[in-house]
Order: structure tokens, then C-alpha cells, then sequence
């Protein structure tokens, strides 16, 4: 049914709460996953440190420990790396990997006028070509 599980990370604590979600998923239909991290360029105000996923040796320490995590559970995982604004390569690896689901952490930003314009949860639903699993 999933033969290919696409699961986004980053480094909050909605990806941690997810991770389990994917490993029942993933062990139950014996899919393939595929962890992605987006570097997202965003210029930051002066005197400030840039924000986490914008460095690509922390992107890559994150892939590779939850790769690890996933491989402790006898899962091997394939890792992306790209650039790019997170909700259209999200789905665009999904489009081109063709992806069966796609598994996110929720942060919650979505619940106002606001954070549903800017949350990346909705615009993958939004724009996604195959089905979304949220992670609340």
C-alpha cells in the first residue's frame, strides 16, 4: 500500500514524536523511507545566528542520527539533502521519488489566520501528490 514512506525532519520535538509513528508504518507495509531535511536560506537580521537548519553540517549530523535511530530498529532509511523552501521540495521528492505517504510532525502553528498561510504542514497538504499523515 506504502511501498515508499517520505518522512521530512528537522530538529523539533514534533519530528521526535513522529519518528515512532513512521517505524510502525514503515515495519508494518515494508516500505522504503526516505528522511529529507531542507537547508532553507533565510537571511536573518543582523547580529543574529542563523537559524539551525540553515547550516548544512547540522542538517547532515541531524540525518544521520535519526538514520541511525531507524537502523538500530532494522530499518534502513535512504537521506535527502536539498535546498529549497520546505513545503514544494517536500513535494516535489515526493512527486519524483514517487512517494505512497508522506509522514509529518504537526508544530500547531496552523490553528490561526496567521500560521495556517506559513505552516509547511499545510501547504504539503495542500499541494501534495499522494496522501499526508499529520503526527499531532
Amino acid at each position: 500500500m506504502f511501498n515508499t514512506v517520505l518522512f521530512p525532519i528537522n530538529q523539533s520535538q514534533e519530528t521526535l514524536d513522529a519518528t515512532e509513528v513512521v517505524m510502525n508504518i514503515v515495519q508494518k507495509y515494508g516500505s522504503t523511507l526516505i528522511l529529507l531535511s531542507v537547508l532553507e536560506e533565510s537571511p536573518s537580521a543582523e547580529g543574529e545566528a542563523p537559524e539551525p537548519m540553515t547550516s548544512h553540517d547540522r542538517v547532515a549530523e541531524l540525518l544521520e542520527k535519526v538514520k541511525a535511530g531507524f537502523s538500530k530498529n532494522g530499518i534502513e532509511a535512504k537521506t535527502i539533502e536539498l535546498k529549497g523552501k520546505p513545503a514544494f521540495t517536500i513535494c516535489d521528492v515526493a512527486d519524483e521519488e514517487e512517494v505512497g505517504l508522506i509522514i509529518m510532525g504537526s508544530r500547531g502553528m496552523g490553528l490561526t489566520d496567521e500560521g495556517s498561510k506559513d505552516s509547511i504542514t499545510n501547504q504539503v497538504i495542500n499541494l501534495s501528490p499522494c496522501p499526508v499523515l499529520i503526527v499531532p
